[in-house]
């Protein structure tokens, strides 16, 4: 078939595939495997996400002439499974030329009869949150914003933040230029978007509008193609789509799944799904446990672990981790350790007890009383003068983190840390005890969301006919660290549904003291404690473990503050 040629109809299939960053022969395998069945369904147009040679993101991967060299090796394997009957749309990272500031272009190839005919590049590099384009490649000028030509087919080629740069976005941006916009100018007759765009609550709604009203602007189909997996903490919910020139959604793909979703075109640009949509979430709930559990999935299956154990104590943190880690792993490669001590309440235990009971995990028991005391008599000369306070505490949580990464290093599985953004705010942790850990699977959810999504996880149990697995004594104890007598989280904080709000206006929305007091109505004062803690406890953080992101700032890499600073 002459790739210039017009068939009867186009049939395009958009690849969401799971990318591991590096593992260039893996990812290969996976997209010869859509390229077959792309095939076998009689697809013309194979798209495939960004960067999907070397998998996203590479980060500091893209300094080593290596890895650069590997991922263009894999573009050219990738070429080859182009045919006269078959295009292929392939991200992956291109050198520069010699008078560029930056080495490399984010690039799109387009592949047919065996090779690669058109190199596209990204305009817009995003440098903002997570991103940090700017830092490794160089902006595609205006010059290089092209239509091609496949199929008698004028088609414009972007890349993520292409589209996202557009004012329709709505996100404030300033770019000088405006690629969609270009690319129907010069004619495009229908538009590709390949993305790694990660998750956060809200986002897949956003993305779906900006779509739709980029669509209806221009007068112009659309269709975007989204990685879908987790590498380190980010998340991408894959949710590929197709939307017509009047701004509905035309086909959608499945969410934190992969999938390769068929898409037919007639001459008049109007496109189609071939089969039926997917059942997506739709509730922000049921969103953040999907994501959740691909996060934990993928991390440790990504980094060759197999299991993860979970401190349990009865609390609703370590419930609701384990109940995540036995969904993500299989409850038989999940061990509950519960390890109380002369301060932990026997209900926290009994509920410890149930919880592994209903998730089918492994279950140990292991109480600290014997170290934690043998701590306190070697250190009672060395504290004479000094009356109990946090230290004692303090060394409960770091015997349990001892213990933990004991079992880890014997077993060779994965100590998953439970603290929740609230507590990882304002320091309510304690560094090499309850933050000991290879991957923080609930630091991105604030205290009120854990409750919540508990509680969907419950009500979602009992629709399907199964016990709910976390305990009812759980839900309505009230938090405690349990590390001195009668003590509850409320001693030191104010109440989580303050505190939270407090987090989310000044930590997301960047608001001062003075703003958050003024709109909710909270003592200034409170305001003011409850920031400087966040900012006094930014040290902690940098020891943390990685987490799984799912808001639009969460702690990590996204949020780059100084540890030695005194401006509040």
């Amino acid at each position: 078939m002459d790739p210039l040629a017009r068939p009867p109809r186009l049939r395009i299939a958009l690849a969401q595939i799971n990318f591991t960053v590096g593992a260039f022969e893996g990812n290969l395998q996976l997209i010869e495997h859509a390229v077959e069945r792309a095939l076998k369904r009689g697809v013309q147009l194979l798209v495939l996400t960004e960067l999907a040679t070397c998998g996203y993101p590479p980060r500091d991967l893209l300094e080593q002439p290596d890895f650069v060299s590997e991922n263009l090796r894999t573009l050219d394997r990738v070429a080859r499974l182009s045919t006269d009957k078959l295009a292929i749309v392939c991200g992956y990272a291109e050198r520069a030329h010699a008078t560029a500031s930056r080495p490399l272009y984010n690039a799109a190839a387009v592949c047919f009869g065996g090779k690669v005919r058109h190199r596209l590049f990204k305009s817009l590099l995003p440098n903002y949150d997570v991103f940090d384009e700017d830092r490794y490649f160089e902006p595609a000028p205006p010059e290089l914003i092209k239509i091609i030509k496949l199929f008698n087919l004028k088609i414009g080629v972007t890349i993520c933040e292409d589209i996202w740069g557009d004012e329709l976005a709505g996100e404030g941006r300033c770019y000088p230029t405006r690629p969609a916009r270009v690319l129907v100018d010069k004619g495009a007759q229908l538009l590709i978007n390949i993305s790694a765009s990660p998750f956060s609550l809200g986002k897949a709604t956003q993305r779906r509008r900006l779509l739709a009203a980029l669509a209806t602007s221009h007068q112009v189909p659309i269709v975007y193609t989204n990685q879908v997996g987790a590498n380190d903490g980010l998340i991408f919910d894959g949710l590929s789509m197709a939307i017509n020139a009047d701004g509905h959604t035309a086909a959608r793909a499945r969410d934190f799944a992969e999938d390769l979703l068929i898409v037919d075109m007639d001459w008049q640009g109007k496109l189609w799904q071939v089969g039926d949509p997917p059942s997506n979430a739709e509730n922000a709930l049921e969103q953040t446990r999907r994501a959740l559990v691909l996060g934990v999935r993928d991390y440790l299956y990504k980094t060759g672990h197999k299991s993860a154990i979970v401190g349990l104590s009865g609390g609703i943190d370590s419930a609701l981790t384990a109940t995540l880690a036995a969904e993500a792993l299989g409850p038989e490669n999940v061990l509950g350790v519960a390890m109380p001590s002369r301060y932990s309440s026997p209900d926290s235990l009994a509920d410890a007890e149930a919880l592994a009971a209903n998730l089918g995990i492994h279950f140990r028991v292991a109480s600290i009383e014997p170290m934690f005391q043998a701590f306190l008599d070697t250190t009672a000369p060395l504290f004479e003068g000094y009356g109990p306070d946090a230290t004692e505490e303090n060394l409960q949580a770091r015997v349990r983190g001892t213990l933990l990464m004991a079992l880890s290093n014997k077993y060779g599985a994965l100590v998953l840390s439970t603290g929740n953004k609230s507590e990882l705010a304002v320091g309510y942790c304690t560094l090499y005890g309850d933050m000991c850990g290879g991957l923080a699977v609930i630091s991105d959810l604030p205290k009120t969301l854990v409750y919540a999504l508990s509680r969907h996880i419950n009500h979602m149990a009992e629709i399907h006919g199964l016990t709910p697995p976390i305990p009812q004594n759980t839900l309505n104890r009230p938090p405690s660290a349990e590390l001195r007598p009668d003590q509850t989280d409320q001693d030191t904080l104010p109440s989580y549904d303050v505190l939270d709000r407090i987090l989310e206006l000044h930590v997301e929305a960047l608001r001062t003291a003075e703003q958050i007091s003024r709109s909710e109505g909270f003592d200034l004062d409170l305001v003011r404690r409850v920031i400087a803690m966040i900012h006094r406890n930014e040290h902690k953080r940098h020891q943390a473990a990685p987490g799984l992101k799912i808001s639009a700032k969460a702690f990590g890499v996204g949020r780059r503050f100084p540890i030695v600073a005194r401006y509040l």
